[in-house]
C-alpha cells in the first residue's frame, strides 16, 4: 500500500478511537488513547523480495507478531504480541489492504489485525482474526504518518529487489561523497556536515534485524529517550483488579462470572474512574470484603501497598446495601 511506501513512523488509529499501543511489558498489544506516548508509534520496515509486505516494530524493537495462541477460550481470534524471534518469519509480516480512507492489515494467512471492542475482557484487545461482518469496522485502522522516509530513493534505486534498502543505507554511503574538504582555509566548513550526516543514519536507520538486536534497541532509545523517563514507574508493573457486581444486597451469584484488568494508576479516584469506564455504570461504590465475617466495606482511603492484586465488589449508590454503609 502506497501509504507505508513513504512512512518510516506510523500511530494506527482504531475504528473505537484508541491507538494500537505496545505494552511495557514488551509484550502485549492493547488499545490505548494517549496519542502522545512513544508506545503508540510503530516503525515500518519493507519486507525484502516482498513488494507491498511490510514489518511494524515497537519502541521496544520487537515486531508486531500474530501468534498462533487463542485470545480466549470459544474465541476465534488468536493473539497479536510483540516479539524478537531469532528467525524473521511469516508470523510478523503484514499486507496493508486499502480500504477507502482506512487500511486493513492481513496477516500472510488471510486473518486481519482487529481492535476488539465490547466487554472486557474483550474490550481494548487486539487479536488476528477472520473478517466477522458484524464487525467488519474492528478490523478498518487509519493511518497516521508520523516521520516521512527521506525524499531521496530515486537517485540509488539501482537495486529495485529490496525498496526498503536505499533509505536506510543510503546516509552512510554518501557521508565520504560530498568533498567541501579541497578548501584548506576553511577547516570549519568540514566540522558541521560530519555532526549533520552522522545524526541522519540514527533518526533514518533502525538496523536491520535480527543478528544485532542490540543495536535497533539502543539507536531506537536514543530517539525517545526523553519520552521513555518521563514514563511513570508504578506504569511498569500495574495490578490487578479482580470485581464482580453486586445486586441490590451486594451479593454476587455463585456461578457469576468476574472480570478482571491490570490497573496503572495510584490512588482510589483513578481505579473509580476506570471502573466506571469499564462497566458504564456511573454511581458505583467500591467494596471489598472483610476477611473476618465476609460483610462487604466501602473503600475510602487508599489502595493497598506493593501493587497487591486486589479483589472488589462494585455496588450501586441506590443499592439497599450501600445504604448500610456508615
Amino acid at each position: 500500500m502506497e501509504l507505508f511506501q513513504r512512512a518510516k513512523t506510523v500511530r494506527l488509529r482504531s475504528h473505537h478511537h484508541k491507538y494500537m499501543f505496545a505494552d511495557d511489558d514488551e509484550s502485549h498489544v492493547q488499545q490505548d488513547r494517549n496519542a502522545a506516548s512513544p508506545n503508540a508509534r510503530w516503525t515500518v520496515e519493507p519486507v525484502p523480495h516482498a513488494p507491498g509486505v511490510i514489518r511494524l516494530r515497537s519502541r521496544y524493537g520487537r515486531y508486531l507478531t500474530a501468534s498462533n495462541e487463542p485470545f480466549l477460550l470459544g474465541v476465534t481470534g488468536r493473539k497479536v504480541v510483540q516479539t524478537l524471534p531469532h528467525r524473521l518469519d511469516s508470523s510478523v509480516e503484514w499486507v496493508p489492504v486499502r480500504d477507502g480512507k482506512h487500511a486493513r492489515l492481513q496477516t500472510r494467512y488471510g486473518n486481519y489485525l482487529s481492535a476488539n471492542g465490547g466487554l472486557p475482557p474483550l474490550r481494548n484487545s487486539i487479536t488476528h482474526d477472520v473478517i466477522h461482518h458484524r464487525h467488519a469496522g474492528w478490523i478498518l485502522w487509519c493511518v497516521e504518518i508520523v516521520q516521512v522516509l527521506p525524499n531521496q530513493p530515486a537517485e540509488s534505486s539501482g537495486s529495485n529487489s529490496a525498496p526498503s534498502s536505499p533509505p536506510r543505507y543510503k546516509p552512510p554511503s554518501r557521508s565520504p561523497s560530498p568533498s567541501p574538504s579541497p578548501l584548506p582555509t576553511a577547516a570549519l566548513r568540514p566540522s558541521p556536515p560530519p555532526h549533520h550526516r552522522t545524526a541522519t543514519p540514527f533518526i533514518a536507520q533502525p538496523p536491520p534485524p535480527p543478528p544485532g538486536s542490540l543495536a535497533p534497541l539502543t539507536g531506537f532509545f536514543r530517539l525517545e529517550s526523553a519520552d521513555s523517563f518521563s514514563m511513570p514507574v508504578h506504569k511498569v508493573d500495574g495490578r490487578l483488579i479482580h470485581y464482580h457486581i453486586g445486586d441490590d444486597n451486594g451479593d454476587v451469584g455463585e456461578g457469576e462470572e468476574g472480570h478482571s484488568f491490570t490497573f496503572n494508576g495510584t490512588c482510589l479516584e483513578e481505579l473509580l474512574e476506570r471502573l466506571r469506564e469499564e462497566t458504564g455504570l456511573n454511581d458505583v461504590i467500591i467494596c471489598s470484603r472483610s476477611p473476618i465475617n465476609r460483610k462487604l466495606m466501602p473503600l475510602r482511603l487508599q489502595l493497598p501497598p506493593n501493587n497487591n492484586a486486589m479483589h472488589i465488589v462494585l455496588v450501586q449508590e441506590s443499592s439497599k446495601v450501600a445504604k448500610s454503609f456508615p
